[in-house]
């Protein structure tokens, strides 16, 4: 007896590698959302996995963090993608990472923690055009709601899913410029990367 396969929405969008190759991790959100035809993620997105030893599951080397994106049924790339990055350098993986599902007119934005805080930039990659800003105590969440000017009171109401569907539609018009500034210049600017094990209780 074969048993049908049923599918989920998010294998019939650009999620659907990501979610093969085990990269969606941790998730708030993962599914779909209020917008018919849409499917959103909210949580961490592997970068680069430790060697797997036997059975045992390692957790990833490297991680995207705070990573919100949504992405439509039946469409091969993500509109909108957003992280946290401890380091400027991490946006060549997110890149790689993210591949065939890059599109010159998605709004990806990449909060780094080692970028100069009065900096906003833009940095083209692989066909794709980063928004790469400074992140200090702030979450990634609450830095978008100031980017593009949403209320966290207007959206208090709403479940985890329409959150992310509110910040997304907002980040699908933000047409804001900043300086374009190549990788490789980007890494000559960037500052230290900081432990972030440093100041925890061990």
């Amino acid at each position: 007896m074969t048993a049908t396969l049923e599918l989920k929405p998010i294998d019939e969008t650009a999620f659907a590698r990501l979610e093969q190759e085990g990269r969606l991790l941790n998730p708030l959100v993962k599914g779909p959302t209020a917008k018919p035809g849409r499917v959103g993620f909210r949580g961490e997105l592997a970068l680069r996995f430790a060697p797997k030893l036997a059975d045992e599951a390692r957790p990833p080397l490297l991680l995207c963090g705070q990573a919100m994106a949504v992405a439509t049924v039946g469409d091969k790339t993500l509109p909108f993608f957003a992280g946290y990055l401890l380091s400027f350098e991490y946006l060549k993986d997110v890149a790689e990472v993210l591949g065939d599902t890059l599109s010159a007119g998605g709004k990806y934005f990449l909060f780094c923690n080692n970028i100069d805080l009065s900096k906003k930039y833009q940095v083209p990659y692989k066909g794709a055009m980063f928004y790469v800003l400074p992140i200090d105590e702030s979450t990634v969440y609450n830095e978008m709601l100031d980017l593009l000017y949403l209320e966290k009171n207007d959206l208090k109401k709403k479940d985890t899913a329409g959150k992310l569907d509110a910040v997304a539609n907002a980040a699908l018009k933000y047409d804001v410029t900043f300086d374009t500034i190549t990788y490789d210049e980007g890494l000559a600017l960037m500052g230290p990367v900081r432990n972030p094990n440093e100041n925890r209780p061990v």
